[in-house]
């Protein structure tokens, strides 16, 4: 006699909606607690922008709040084809090429030093790193009261001390007003260059570099084929950080010379169109566009960023 035995019918699992709406509850109590954190930054990064982007797009001066109304894009034509703010712009390239190119050969100059082993190099690199810690207007101030003063100013006590009485006393500010800016932010953003080229020189394959020596490297052949290769990506991600805040300075031209002689950068420049000029459309146009050269400049930074993560991942 024979028994026919079939097949257990095959069943679903159970519960799977149930775990699906634990995982998807288990991932909101995760993120949670940052939603505080991410509406502020809304309210106080996003919405502020989007109001001056509408703001832009208008004919909004004080000075005449009859004639309040929509201007479409002449607000970026006057910004583009205005001679001051054609030479904020170009000031504003200068003082931002000139801060950060300088900052990154002292700053490379300062990190191969401070690479070497040597007595007190801890308290060596605190102390350097001390400038960038500084208030931006602070600094702005030493620079123009304590060094640059034709009178009292450290530089002409110097030249004082060095060929006595008759020593030349120049006016610093008067006569070089883009450069006493230039050397003010330099002497604030070397430490920030020379913090990340130094962590790009502690990564350095030591081992390599080693077997380069006993091969007969000399110390600029290591330098130049090997330490500045790797340090390639490093000095690109300092440029692009530095050139995104320098970009945007407004103290040191504010405090050391209003914007005269011919230092007007861009910052500066809408500052004055929008408490001035009271012309809160053409401010914001101008405001826009320097928002839309900052992102250009953060988007090939967090590629460098990124090329760093990846390579350091790799190894």
């Amino acid at each position: 006699m024979s028994v026919d035995i079939k097949p257990a019918p095959a069943t679903k699992p159970k519960h799977s909606g149930d775990k699906t709406l634990m995982r998807k509850t288990g991932d909101w109590a995760r993120r949670a607690p940052l939603l505080p954190a991410l509406i502020f930054m809304i309210v106080v990064t996003q919405l502020p922008f989007v109001v001056t982007l509408i703001t832009s797009f208008m004919d909004w001066n004080a000075y005449y709040p009859d004639e309040r109304g929509f201007a479409g894009i002449d607000n970026f034509r006057r910004v583009l084809t205005d001679a001051n703010t054609r030479h904020a712009i170009w000031v504003t390239i200068l003082l931002t090429a000139g801060v950060v190119l300088i900052s990154l050969l002292l700053g490379l100059g300062i990190a191969l030093l401070l690479d070497r082993k040597f007595r007190g190099r801890g308290a060596v690199r605190t102390m350097m790193i001390t400038p960038f810690l500084v208030v931006p207007v602070a600094a702005a101030l030493l620079w123009k009261h304590a060094l640059y003063n034709p009178t009292y100013g450290l530089f002409n006590g110097v030249l004082k001390w060095i060929f006595g009485e008759n020593a030349p006393q120049p006016d610093w500010i008067s006569n070089q007003p883009l450069w006493s800016i230039i050397f003010a932010l330099v002497w604030q953003w070397t430490p920030f260059m020379m913090l990340i080229l130094l962590a790009g020189l502690q990564s350095r394959p030591l081992d390599v570099i080693e077997a380069a020596g006993i091969d007969g490297a000399n110390q600029w052949e290591i330098f130049r084929y090997m330490t500045l290769p790797h340090l390639r990506q490093y000095l690109e991600l300092s440029a692009l950080l530095g050139s995104i805040y320098v970009v945007q300075n407004f103290d040191a031209v504010f405090t050391i010379t209003s914007g005269g002689l011919g230092t007007s950068n861009l910052p500066y420049t809408i500052y004055q169109t929008f408490y001035t000029a009271h012309d809160y459309g053409r401010a914001s146009a101008a405001g826009v566009i320097v928002v839309i050269g900052t992102i250009a400049i953060a988007t090939f930074a967090l590629r460098s960023v990124s090329t760093l993560f990846r390579e350091e991942t790799g190894r």
